[in-house]
């Protein structure tokens, strides 16, 4: 059982103001797998005001002196390695090979690529007489979200750090023990007292709390689009910057050539990794309508081949996050089967041989674009897979949505789909699964504001100062 009863405030472990504590459930037996400690408003002004009074000095660090903390965390993380994709195993379910992988992996990309560019950034720059300087906003909440701990967590503070911010990061109540970690690794640095704290607790307590607090100059949040606009109303009182990474139902179009089935199948595999909850995932699969029904024998075979099991053991599928995201899916392929969407694969309850543990099956439907589970988040190993008629069809239906945070372009003539990327709304576009940590990522319309990851991830946290004159005539 794993106690972090704690937070990590001024350089210290302390005990909360007011003491009171949750379980944290395993989702893969159901049974309690540790407690934390649920912080208050009382812990959220200690932690602020931390990070208000080390701000002077950490902002006016030198990036040598930056550089030196952050490089010392990438042996730190290395040395942790194991333990965090332990505790994400155990927090929130995902399979012991993409936690140790990929969930890990994606945490220490975002600081090694924090230092390659604070290697090469450039905070001032001289056009004409006016001197551009950009400098750290302040103190920043940080309210990170469950589906991707490291990845969501590292890729808000590690810039933030870089730029010289301070920061209160507040990790998710259902995954608590990778932040927890992170905490541990940063005090082992020694990073100085009140440039990084963190309080545990209920999102509506701890996010509120630093929304509307006077002293927090920027919140960056990852989550659902009702808590964010909730989190932009109460951050409205005090005008402070918010940045947003919301929801998505991101389409993947599968381009009509010789590699369509293998791309299908490619497809539909890929959107039950870490069980659909990845709110870039390409839940909406597009393919050439004349295709349909041998892709639907693909996407059967593909689906079926996802193995599903204790997460510890060698599967490609855990369960997911807790029984209320399970009721959710339940709850979202029960009405899909209703509105009379035609179920491919998998389907309602859990896997063959699974009684306890929030398992789902790998699940995949045809649908068309105007059915809820089509144009909602479902957040699990949900597909909808969508004809079309034609690349200008195929590009309507992308587009027909209220989000826009990701999409997927595969095809043999590489043009073809670069001219479909560019002509799909939405802030992050693979194109034959292409990845890079220096773009940015983020989205449009309803999948939120601002942008993350590389140099992008920089200017979230820095203000521009113009000063005229500066250089003399």
């Amino acid at each position: 059982m794993r106690e972090c009863t704690q937070f990590y405030i001024n350089g210290r472990w302390v005990d909360p103001v007011q003491p009171r504590t949750a379980q944290v459930i395993n989702p893969a037996t159901e049974a309690p797998s540790g407690r934390i400690s649920l912080g208050s408003q009382a812990d959220v002004d200690a932690a602020v005001a931390a990070a208000k009074a080390a701000f002077p000095v950490w902002s006016a660090t030198s990036v040598a002196e930056r550089l030196e903390l952050l490089k010392a965390l990438v042996a730190e993380y290395e040395r942790r390695a194991g333990d965090l994709g332990a505790a994400i195993t155990e927090e929130m379910g995902a399979a012991s090979g993409l936690a140790n992988t990929f969930h890990v992996h994606l945490g220490m990309g975002h600081l090694t690529t924090a230092i390659e560019i604070l290697e090469k950034y450039q905070f001032e720059e001289l056009r004409g007489q006016t001197m551009i300087r950009k400098e750290p906003i302040g103190v920043c909440g940080l309210i990170t979200p469950w589906n991707w701990p490291m990845n969501q967590t590292c890729v808000k503070a590690f810039p933030a750090l870089a730029v010289g911010c301070t920061m209160v990061l507040k990790p998710p109540q259902l995954a608590p023990y990778s932040a927890q970690i992170l905490a541990e690794m940063i005090d082992a640095v020694g990073f100085p007292a009140g440039v990084f704290n963190m309080v545990q607790g209920k999102g509506s307590e701890i996010g509120s709390a630093l929304s509307t607090h006077p002293d927090v100059d920027l919140v960056s949040f990852t989550g659902s689009e009702e808590v964010g606009i909730q989190i932009a109303k109460d951050a409205a009182g005090t005008v402070k910057r918010v940045c947003q990474e919301l929801g998505g139902k991101s389409a993947f179009i599968v381009l009509d050539d010789a590699s369509a089935l293998d791309n299908i199948a490619a497809a539909t595999g890929g959107m039950m990794g870490n069980c659909g909850q990845t709110c870039s995932a390409g839940s909406r699969l597009l393919v050439p309508e004349h295709l349909l029904e041998q892709a639907k024998g693909v996407m059967r075979s593909a689906a079926e081949a996802v193995t599903v099991g204790d997460p510890t053991t060698d599967v490609a599928m855990g369960p997911v996050v807790s029984k209320s995201q399970f009721d959710i899916i339940q709850r979202y392929i029960n009405d899909a089967i209703d509105d009379g969407a035609e179920l491919v694969a998998g389907g309602p309850g859990r896997p063959d041989g699974l009684e306890i543990g929030y398992y789902v099956k790998p699940t995949v439907f045809i649908t068309d674009n105007q059915m809820p589970i089509a144009r909602e988040e479902v957040f699990g190993p949900v597909l909808c897979v969508i004809p079309y008629k034609d690349i200008d069809h195929a590009v309507e239906i992308a587009n027909d949505s209220d989000f826009g945070l990701a999409g997927y372009v595969n095809g043999e003539d590489v043009e073809a789909c670069r001219a479909v990327a560019r002509r799909i709304r939405s802030g992050w576009i693979s194109i034959n699964g292409g990845f890079d940590f220096h773009a940015p990522f983020g989205g449009y319309k309803k999948s939120g504001n601002g942008r993350e990851w590389g140099e992008w991830g920089f200017e979230e946290y820095l203000e521009v100062k113009a000063m005229l004159g500066y250089e003399a005539s």
